[in-house]
């Protein structure tokens, strides 16, 4: 191996110049990162294991990450947020690619924060009474989302959603997602199989069920409440 020779005053001008180039590289160079989960991955245990998470969180979420900034590299979109996305390629059948990682980056980080550690039970004030309003008590809110989750074929997602001074539930597939369509997310719970197969199987019911008795995050969607 060859070895050049420089003198002193040559280093410092070089460590200058390099001092320089990494400064202007900070300046001018994003390093997209995945939306950090807002607890570690092992706070949902027993409920959820820090190995679903590893993977949900780790390969999932951060694949359509991954996709959706290497899909809107050097175009207007990366400069907009995942929601922003989502409406401006909507219905687009040549944006659907870009669509759906938006759409799942979307989903998944509002699914994040619509559980936390010691969650579940009822919700209180302007949200309980909303849901008893809609759905005649909390109980039979919990049996249709339930429903609503086990009904759901294949891949997707059941919300909860404001409709005006109400409630609803909603499904969707795959990637798709309510503010696609207008309408306003309060939780979510993922019915995708990689959100529960590890530590459930197929067993969708009795996660579900899990969701809404240890770890629906009632704070995060009365906060969404207009």
């Amino acid at each position: 191996m060859k070895t050049i020779m420089v003198q002193p005053g040559t280093r410092v001008y070089l460590a200058v110049l390099l001092l320089s180039a990494m400064n202007t590289w900070a300046a001018t160079s994003a390093v997209p990162t995945l939306p950090p989960l807002p607890y570690p991955r092992d706070a949902l245990v027993p409920h959820i294991s820090a190995q679903t998470l590893d993977f949900h969180y780790g390969k999932h979420h951060q694949g359509y990450w991954n996709n959706l900034v290497r899909q809107t590299a050097g175009t207007p979109l990366a400069e907009l947020t995942a929601a922003q996305i989502v409406l401006a390629t909507a219905g687009k059948p040549d944006q659907q690619g870009v669509f759906n990682n938006a759409a799942q980056v979307w989903n998944h980080t509002f699914f994040w924060s619509s559980m936390k550690p010691g969650g579940g039970g009822k919700p209180g004030g302007r949200l309980l009474a909303m849901i008893e309003a809609s759905f005649g008590s909390f109980e039979a809110f919990r049996m249709a989302f339930r429903d609503a989750a086990l009904a759901q074929f294949g891949s997707g997602w059941v919300w909860l959603v404001q409709a005006g001074d109400g409630v609803e539930i909603v499904k969707t597939s795959n990637a798709d997602t309510p503010i696609a369509h207008g309408k306003h997310a309060l939780l979510t719970c993922d019915v995708w199989e990689h959100a529960y197969y590890l530590d459930y199987q197929n067993r969708r019911q009795a996660f579900v069920e899990t969701f809404l008795d240890h770890l629906v995050n009632w704070d995060f969607a009365a906060g969404q409440l207009r």
